[in-house]
């Protein structure tokens, strides 16, 4: 199959919550891009990504962030705001990819 689905992926480092919200959307979308490349797919092959934010203000520092991961068209996407997550990170995210041809 040419589907991945991929939830519940943290930026944690070590376990712990980075200081810097956009050190940990980084940790959250290396993590992401590690198990895609295990699974021979790149970023360019999501399809659709759901962001859970404890809290909204740091949309802008994940959106800097985020964009530098991607070469083609960004995926179709939902930004969240959520209550607690766990471990107390900032983002959690969950996606769907698809094998491109």
């Amino acid at each position: 199959d040419d589907t991945l689905y991929i939830s519940g992926m943290l930026g944690l480092e070590n376990g712990q919550v980075p200081s810097d919200p956009a050190q940990e959307a980084r940790n959250v979308l290396n993590a992401i891009q590690g198990t895609l490349e295990e699974a021979g797919m790149s970023m360019d092959d999501l399809v659709y990504v759901q962001i859970f934010c404890s809290d909204v203000s740091h949309y802008d520092a994940f959106n800097a962030v985020y964009r530098t991961y991607f070469s083609q068209e960004f995926p179709a996407r939902a930004f969240i705001g959520a209550g607690t997550l766990l471990f107390d990170a900032r983002f959690e995210i969950q996606a769907i990819a698809v094998k491109r041809p």
